[in-house]
Protein backbone atom coordinates (compact mmCIF):
# COMPACT_ATOMS: atom_id res chain seq x y z
CA UNK A 1 0.00 0.00 0.00
CA UNK A 2 1.41 3.25 -1.01
CA UNK A 3 2.20 6.38 1.67
CA UNK A 4 -0.64 8.94 1.92
CA UNK A 5 0.62 12.23 1.01
CA UNK A 6 -0.79 14.90 3.13
CA UNK A 7 -0.92 18.08 1.63
CA UNK A 8 -2.05 21.40 4.14
CA UNK A 9 -3.59 24.51 2.26
CA UNK A 10 -3.95 27.85 3.34
CA UNK A 11 -6.44 30.52 2.18
CA UNK A 12 -5.54 34.23 1.77
CA UNK A 13 -7.09 36.88 3.81
CA UNK A 14 -4.78 39.65 5.33
CA UNK A 15 -5.38 39.65 8.90
CA UNK A 16 -7.60 36.87 9.29
CA UNK A 17 -4.99 34.61 8.96
CA UNK A 18 -5.09 34.37 12.98
CA UNK A 19 -7.81 32.02 12.40
CA UNK A 20 -5.91 29.01 10.40
CA UNK A 21 -3.21 29.64 12.90
CA UNK A 22 -4.96 29.14 15.61
CA UNK A 23 -6.53 25.93 14.31
CA UNK A 24 -2.92 24.80 13.50
CA UNK A 25 -1.67 26.02 17.04
CA UNK A 26 -4.47 23.11 18.05
CA UNK A 27 -3.40 20.27 15.62
CA UNK A 28 -0.30 20.59 16.82
CA UNK A 29 -0.74 20.57 20.61
CA UNK A 30 -3.01 17.46 19.72
CA UNK A 31 -0.98 15.63 17.76
CA UNK A 32 2.53 17.13 19.79
CA UNK A 33 3.56 17.20 16.35
CA UNK A 34 5.15 20.66 14.27
CA UNK A 35 3.15 21.29 11.26
CA UNK A 36 5.92 20.87 9.02
CA UNK A 37 6.38 16.78 10.27
CA UNK A 38 2.55 16.48 9.97
CA UNK A 39 2.72 17.46 6.04
CA UNK A 40 4.45 16.55 2.84
CA UNK A 41 3.36 19.67 1.06
CA UNK A 42 1.96 23.04 2.41
CA UNK A 43 0.66 25.34 0.35
CA UNK A 44 -0.60 29.05 0.87
CA UNK A 45 -1.99 31.93 -0.84
CA UNK A 46 -1.50 35.89 0.79
CA UNK A 47 -1.41 35.78 4.04
CA UNK A 48 -1.94 31.74 4.00
CA UNK A 49 1.46 31.98 2.30
CA UNK A 50 2.74 33.90 4.99
CA UNK A 51 2.02 31.13 7.68
CA UNK A 52 3.17 28.29 5.37
CA UNK A 53 6.37 30.00 5.02
CA UNK A 54 6.43 30.62 9.07
CA UNK A 55 5.47 26.88 9.80
CA UNK A 56 8.44 25.59 7.43
CA UNK A 57 11.25 27.65 8.50
CA UNK A 58 14.31 25.85 10.33
CA UNK A 59 15.96 27.28 13.23
CA UNK A 60 19.81 27.52 13.47
CA UNK A 61 19.47 23.48 14.28
CA UNK A 62 17.41 22.93 11.46
CA UNK A 63 14.33 22.25 13.51
CA UNK A 64 10.94 24.36 13.12
CA UNK A 65 11.81 27.56 14.21
CA UNK A 66 8.14 28.50 15.44
CA UNK A 67 4.96 26.70 16.70
CA UNK A 68 1.51 27.63 15.27
CA UNK A 69 0.33 29.48 18.52
CA UNK A 70 3.79 31.35 18.29
CA UNK A 71 2.77 32.65 14.73
CA UNK A 72 -0.55 33.41 15.93
CA UNK A 73 0.79 35.44 18.51
CA UNK A 74 2.93 37.60 15.87
CA UNK A 75 -0.89 37.76 14.07
CA UNK A 76 -1.73 40.13 16.88
CA UNK A 77 1.55 41.57 18.08
CA UNK A 78 3.07 42.37 14.76
CA UNK A 79 -0.46 42.75 13.16
CA UNK A 80 -0.46 46.68 12.68
CA UNK A 81 3.16 46.80 11.13
CA UNK A 82 1.82 45.47 8.48
CA UNK A 83 -1.60 47.46 8.59
CA UNK A 84 -0.52 50.54 10.32
CA UNK A 85 -3.28 52.57 12.81
CA UNK A 86 -2.39 55.32 10.85
CA UNK A 87 -3.04 54.46 7.81
CA UNK A 88 -6.48 52.71 8.79
CA UNK A 89 -7.64 56.52 10.35
CA UNK A 90 -6.73 57.45 7.40
CA UNK A 91 -8.36 55.26 4.80
CA UNK A 92 -11.33 57.79 3.73
CA UNK A 93 -8.75 60.55 2.60
CA UNK A 94 -6.06 57.67 0.98
CA UNK A 95 -9.05 56.19 -0.79
CA UNK A 96 -9.86 59.29 -2.56
CA UNK A 97 -6.12 60.05 -2.93
CA UNK A 98 -5.88 56.91 -4.61
CA UNK A 99 -8.43 58.16 -7.28
CA UNK A 100 -7.37 61.47 -7.87
CA UNK A 101 -3.68 59.50 -8.69
CA UNK A 102 -1.84 61.14 -6.39
CA UNK A 103 -0.54 57.91 -4.75
CA UNK A 104 -0.64 54.54 -5.35
CA UNK A 105 -0.85 51.92 -3.05
CA UNK A 106 -2.67 52.24 0.30
CA UNK A 107 0.18 50.78 2.38
CA UNK A 108 3.78 51.09 1.57
CA UNK A 109 5.34 47.95 1.65
CA UNK A 110 7.78 48.66 4.30
CA UNK A 111 6.14 48.15 7.23
CA UNK A 112 5.16 44.32 6.01
CA UNK A 113 8.96 44.14 5.07
CA UNK A 114 9.69 44.76 8.60
CA UNK A 115 7.54 41.77 9.53
CA UNK A 116 9.26 39.40 7.25
CA UNK A 117 12.61 39.95 7.56
CA UNK A 118 12.35 39.57 11.22
CA UNK A 119 10.26 36.37 10.68
CA UNK A 120 12.24 34.62 8.23
CA UNK A 121 15.72 35.95 8.61
CA UNK A 122 18.00 35.03 5.94
CA UNK A 123 16.23 31.81 4.88
CA UNK A 124 15.78 30.88 1.19
CA UNK A 125 13.02 28.67 -0.32
CA UNK A 126 15.39 25.58 -0.15
CA UNK A 127 15.57 25.92 3.62
CA UNK A 128 12.27 24.79 4.25
CA UNK A 129 11.78 21.87 6.11
CA UNK A 130 8.80 20.52 4.26
CA UNK A 131 7.83 21.07 0.83
CA UNK A 132 5.63 23.85 0.04
CA UNK A 133 4.04 26.11 -2.86
CA UNK A 134 2.79 29.80 -2.55
CA UNK A 135 1.00 31.54 -5.58
CA UNK A 136 1.73 34.91 -7.19
CA UNK A 137 0.63 36.42 -10.56
CA UNK A 138 3.80 38.04 -12.74
CA UNK A 139 1.50 41.05 -14.15
CA UNK A 140 4.15 41.80 -17.26
CA UNK A 141 4.02 38.40 -18.51
CA UNK A 142 0.82 37.92 -17.70
CA UNK A 143 1.48 34.37 -16.38
CA UNK A 144 0.65 32.58 -13.21
CA UNK A 145 3.83 32.11 -10.97
CA UNK A 146 4.48 29.18 -8.15
CA UNK A 147 7.41 29.97 -5.92
CA UNK A 148 8.03 25.73 -5.18
CA UNK A 149 11.06 24.78 -2.86
CA UNK A 150 11.10 20.85 -4.97
CA UNK A 151 12.29 24.30 -7.97
CA UNK A 152 13.76 25.79 -5.60
CA UNK A 153 16.40 23.18 -4.73
CA UNK A 154 16.47 22.04 -8.75
CA UNK A 155 17.26 25.41 -9.95
CA UNK A 156 19.22 28.20 -7.83
CA UNK A 157 17.89 31.00 -10.09
CA UNK A 158 14.04 30.02 -8.37
CA UNK A 159 15.73 29.95 -4.83
CA UNK A 160 14.86 33.55 -3.46
CA UNK A 161 14.34 34.69 0.03
CA UNK A 162 11.43 33.61 1.97
CA UNK A 163 10.80 37.53 2.83
CA UNK A 164 11.08 38.10 -0.53
CA UNK A 165 8.39 35.04 -1.77
CA UNK A 166 6.15 36.05 1.84
CA UNK A 167 5.82 39.52 0.22
CA UNK A 168 5.63 38.57 -3.83
CA UNK A 169 3.03 36.04 -2.83
CA UNK A 170 0.25 38.82 -0.39
CA UNK A 171 0.72 41.89 -2.38
CA UNK A 172 -2.78 42.30 -2.66
CA UNK A 173 -3.45 44.87 -5.42
CA UNK A 174 -4.32 48.19 -4.11
CA UNK A 175 -3.10 47.61 -0.90
CA UNK A 176 0.35 47.04 -1.75
CA UNK A 177 3.18 47.36 -4.35
CA UNK A 178 3.86 44.44 -7.01
CA UNK A 179 7.79 43.00 -6.21
CA UNK A 180 10.35 43.12 -9.00
CA UNK A 181 12.39 39.69 -8.69
CA UNK A 182 15.24 39.79 -10.84
CA UNK A 183 16.16 35.94 -11.79
CA UNK A 184 18.41 35.20 -14.54
CA UNK A 185 20.45 37.06 -17.15
CA UNK A 186 18.15 40.35 -17.74
CA UNK A 187 15.38 38.30 -16.99
CA UNK A 188 12.45 38.71 -13.89
CA UNK A 189 9.10 38.53 -12.36
CA UNK A 190 6.81 41.57 -11.52
CA UNK A 191 4.72 39.59 -9.19
CA UNK A 192 1.45 40.44 -7.20
CA UNK A 193 -0.99 38.69 -4.83
CA UNK A 194 -1.43 34.67 -5.92
CA UNK A 195 -4.72 35.01 -4.29
CA UNK A 196 -6.22 36.89 -7.31
CA UNK A 197 -6.66 33.40 -8.97
CA UNK A 198 -6.24 31.26 -6.09
CA UNK A 199 -7.35 32.25 -2.58
CA UNK A 200 -7.61 28.87 -2.22
CA UNK A 201 -5.25 27.04 -3.07
CA UNK A 202 -5.62 23.45 -2.17
CA UNK A 203 -6.20 21.98 -5.96
CA UNK A 204 -2.93 23.56 -6.78
CA UNK A 205 -1.34 21.61 -4.11
CA UNK A 206 -3.38 18.50 -4.67
CA UNK A 207 -1.91 18.82 -8.07
CA UNK A 208 1.45 19.94 -7.23
CA UNK A 209 1.51 16.81 -4.97
CA UNK A 210 0.60 14.33 -7.66
CA UNK A 211 3.23 15.49 -10.00
CA UNK A 212 5.79 15.09 -6.80
CA UNK A 213 5.22 11.46 -6.15
CA UNK A 214 3.78 10.15 -8.94
CA UNK A 215 3.20 6.56 -7.66
CA UNK A 216 1.43 7.55 -4.83
CA UNK A 217 -2.74 6.82 -4.67
CA UNK A 218 -3.60 8.15 -1.54
CA UNK A 219 -3.89 11.68 -0.71
CA UNK A 220 -4.93 13.69 2.37
CA UNK A 221 -6.04 17.53 2.09
CA UNK A 222 -7.07 20.14 4.84
CA UNK A 223 -7.75 23.31 3.55
CA UNK A 224 -7.91 26.17 6.35
CA UNK A 225 -10.20 29.11 5.18
CA UNK A 226 -9.85 32.78 6.13
CA UNK A 227 -13.82 32.67 7.13
CA UNK A 228 -16.70 33.01 5.40
CA UNK A 229 -18.54 36.21 4.71
CA UNK A 230 -21.67 37.05 6.21
CA UNK A 231 -21.99 40.32 4.96
CA UNK A 232 -24.60 40.44 2.03
CA UNK A 233 -24.75 42.99 -0.84
CA UNK A 234 -28.84 43.95 -1.65
CA UNK A 235 -29.97 44.29 -5.22
CA UNK A 236 -31.12 47.52 -4.51
CA UNK A 237 -28.17 48.62 -3.23
CA UNK A 238 -25.60 47.01 -5.94
CA UNK A 239 -27.63 47.78 -9.05
CA UNK A 240 -26.80 52.02 -8.08
CA UNK A 241 -22.96 50.99 -7.85
CA UNK A 242 -20.50 52.93 -10.00
CA UNK A 243 -17.68 51.29 -11.88
CA UNK A 244 -15.30 52.69 -8.72
CA UNK A 245 -17.63 50.97 -5.95
CA UNK A 246 -17.60 47.59 -7.50
CA UNK A 247 -13.52 47.14 -7.51
CA UNK A 248 -13.06 46.01 -4.04
CA UNK A 249 -16.04 43.81 -3.92
CA UNK A 250 -15.04 41.97 -7.06
CA UNK A 251 -11.96 41.29 -5.68
CA UNK A 252 -13.83 39.99 -2.65
CA UNK A 253 -16.61 38.23 -4.60
CA UNK A 254 -14.03 35.80 -6.55
CA UNK A 255 -11.86 35.59 -3.85
CA UNK A 256 -15.05 34.04 -1.83
CA UNK A 257 -16.30 32.10 -5.31
CA UNK A 258 -12.82 30.95 -5.94
CA UNK A 259 -12.40 29.54 -2.36
CA UNK A 260 -16.30 28.03 -2.73
CA UNK A 261 -15.13 26.29 -6.34
CA UNK A 262 -11.98 24.75 -5.06
CA UNK A 263 -14.11 23.10 -2.28
CA UNK A 264 -16.66 21.85 -4.55
CA UNK A 265 -14.08 20.43 -6.68
CA UNK A 266 -12.36 18.84 -4.01
CA UNK A 267 -14.43 17.27 -2.40
CA UNK A 268 -15.59 15.31 -5.65
CA UNK A 269 -12.12 14.42 -6.41
CA UNK A 270 -11.54 12.87 -2.68
CA UNK A 271 -14.39 11.23 -1.34
CA UNK A 272 -13.98 9.05 1.83
CA UNK A 273 -11.99 5.57 1.67
CA UNK A 274 -13.47 3.08 3.78
CA UNK A 275 -15.03 5.98 5.88
CA UNK A 276 -12.37 7.93 6.28
CA UNK A 277 -12.31 11.30 5.11
CA UNK A 278 -9.99 12.17 2.67
CA UNK A 279 -10.99 16.04 2.51
CA UNK A 280 -11.21 18.22 5.61
CA UNK A 281 -12.17 22.12 4.69
CA UNK A 282 -12.19 24.54 7.87
CA UNK A 283 -13.87 27.67 8.02
CA UNK A 284 -15.69 29.64 10.27
CA UNK A 285 -18.21 32.31 9.90
CA UNK A 286 -17.41 35.65 10.22
CA UNK A 287 -19.59 38.27 11.70
CA UNK A 288 -20.07 41.51 9.21
CA UNK A 289 -17.15 43.74 11.67
CA UNK A 290 -14.89 41.05 10.94
CA UNK A 291 -14.23 40.62 7.23
CA UNK A 292 -12.06 43.57 6.69
CA UNK A 293 -8.36 41.78 5.53
CA UNK A 294 -6.23 45.00 7.46
CA UNK A 295 -8.33 45.34 10.58
CA UNK A 296 -5.71 44.86 13.02
CA UNK A 297 -7.33 46.17 15.47
CA UNK A 298 -6.96 44.64 19.09
CA UNK A 299 -10.90 44.56 19.08
CA UNK A 300 -10.81 42.61 15.84
CA UNK A 301 -8.49 40.66 16.56
CA UNK A 302 -9.40 39.53 19.71
CA UNK A 303 -12.67 38.78 17.60
CA UNK A 304 -11.20 36.70 15.37
CA UNK A 305 -9.45 34.41 17.99
CA UNK A 306 -13.25 34.24 19.50
CA UNK A 307 -14.32 32.60 16.27
CA UNK A 308 -11.59 30.23 16.14
CA UNK A 309 -11.66 28.66 19.71
CA UNK A 310 -15.23 28.78 19.29
CA UNK A 311 -15.08 26.64 15.63
CA UNK A 312 -12.94 24.34 17.45
CA UNK A 313 -14.82 23.72 20.71
CA UNK A 314 -17.87 23.07 18.21
CA UNK A 315 -15.78 20.66 16.07
CA UNK A 316 -13.88 18.90 18.36
CA UNK A 317 -14.16 15.57 17.32
CA UNK A 318 -14.00 16.00 13.39
CA UNK A 319 -10.47 17.72 14.58
CA UNK A 320 -9.62 14.90 16.90
CA UNK A 321 -10.12 12.14 13.78
CA UNK A 322 -8.00 14.22 11.44
CA UNK A 323 -5.15 14.45 14.24
CA UNK A 324 -5.31 10.82 14.27
CA UNK A 325 -5.31 10.15 10.59
CA UNK A 326 -2.32 12.38 10.71
CA UNK A 327 -0.07 10.58 12.88
CA UNK A 328 -1.46 7.07 11.99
Amino acid sequence: MSKMIKILSIDGGGIKGLIPALILAEIEKRTQKPVADLFDLVAGASTGGILALGLVTPDENNNPAYKAEEIARLYELKGQFAFPKAFRALSFVLKNLQKLGIISEKYPKKFLYKVFEDLYNSNKLSDALAEVLIPAYDIEKRKVFFFNSKKAKENPIYDFLMKDVAYAGSAAPTYFDPLKLNIADSDYLVLVDGGVYANNPALCALAEAKKMYPDAKDFLVISLGTGNPSKTWLYEDAKKWKRSDWTRKVLDISGHGVADTVDYQLGCLLPDINGQKRYYRFNVILNPNNEAIDNASPQNLGALRALAEQFIYENDETINNLCKTLTE
